[in-house]
């Protein structure tokens, strides 16, 4: 059996107890991956997400508090559960289709809460203020999309500016208020409930390979697990088409846990000139409200015809 937590360990709460002991790999994972014939204790901090694989299937447990868990050695759970109301619908399913179900739930109960920390009531000043007057913004017309776009701010800015906007979220609470502060799809603007990992849900929607001018990053690189990262930007990366490009305000705080997960700058830098895109511009961010003072602004482009 595989066992393994997409959690990183600096971020706080991570620990495996196993009966051969600890391993860590070099990104900061905890990682056990040895046949067991006893049980395996994991204990996750806030908002982690476990995965304990046997085979192509497996148990995905969405965390929302400092549970404690026991599993056997086939994976399943034993022992007592959390009182509380926090894991889901738990048992065995296909990560592929079934995990980011019990996510976007989780996400749609944050906005019914109102316990959305994230939501500015506004475009993000930096952002804003660059698109409507750096000599570097890109300029309408073009298709672009945010990934994660939550109430839709930064959507209904660029649909402003003449771009064709496609605000993207797999939380139908999310784009229901999107729709109601910036109104229905239109020409120019499009709300699309949808996982952006999810390729076949993609192109049925028409994005494509290719298919995209410029994405704008807001928030949703810091709410998704930094293990899903890398793909992340290799989605980014085949999205756009040649010379397209990756407007992005990311969040490089190092507080521990999340979401939202922080980031180092040098790392993000490294990771998105790794996947072959070019920086145009990569800084400190200007203008971010006072409780996000370590914000990056890049503007990344991929590479010409």
């Amino acid at each position: 059996m595989v066992v393994d937590a997409a959690a990183h360990s600096r971020h706080g709460g991570l620990r495996w107890r196993t009966s051969d002991g600890l391993a860590q790999d070099g990104a900061g994972l905890f990682l056990h991956r040895a046949p067991m014939a006893g049980g395996l204790e994991a204990q996750l901090g806030l908002g982690a997400l476990v995965q304990v694989a046997n085979g192509e299937s497996g148990h995905w447990l969405p965390l929302d508090c400092n549970a404690l868990f026991d599993f056997n050695a086939s994976g399943d759970q034993v022992g007592d559960a959390c009182s509380c109301e926090c894991l889901g619908q738990a048992g065995a399913m296909s990560p592929s289709n079934q995990a980011p179900v019990a996510a976007a739930s989780h996400w749609d109960q944050r906005y019914q809460a109102g316990s959305d920390g994230w939501e500015l009531g506004q475009p993000a000043p930096p952002l804003a203020q660059f698109l409507r007057s750096h000599p570097l913004a890109p300029q309408a017309p073009g298709r672009v999309l945010v990934p994660g776009c939550g109430r839709g701010h930064e959507v209904a800015l660029l649909a402003d500016l003449g771009f064709g906007a496609i605000g993207l979220d797999f939380s139908g609470e999310a784009l229901r208020e999107a729709r109601r502060l910036h109104g229905e799809d239109r020409a120019g603007l499009q709300w699309l409930q949808a996982d952006l990992f999810d390729r076949q849900a993609l192109e049925a929607a028409g994005l494509t390979a290719g298919s995209l001018s410029g994405i704008v990053e807001h928030t949703c690189f810091c709410a998704i697990d930094p293990g899903q990262r890398q793909e992340y930007i290799a989605t980014v990366c085949r999205l756009l088409a040649p010379g397209g490009w990756l407007l992005g305000l990311f969040w490089c705080h190092h507080q521990p846990g999340g979401p939202p997960w922080g980031s180092d700058p040098e790392l993000v830098a490294a990771q998105l000139r790794q996947a072959g895109l070019v920086p145009e511009i990569w800084q400190p961010a200007s203008g971010s409200v006072d409780k996000r003072q370590d914000e990056w602004l890049g503007l990344w482009r991929t590479g010409r015809p």
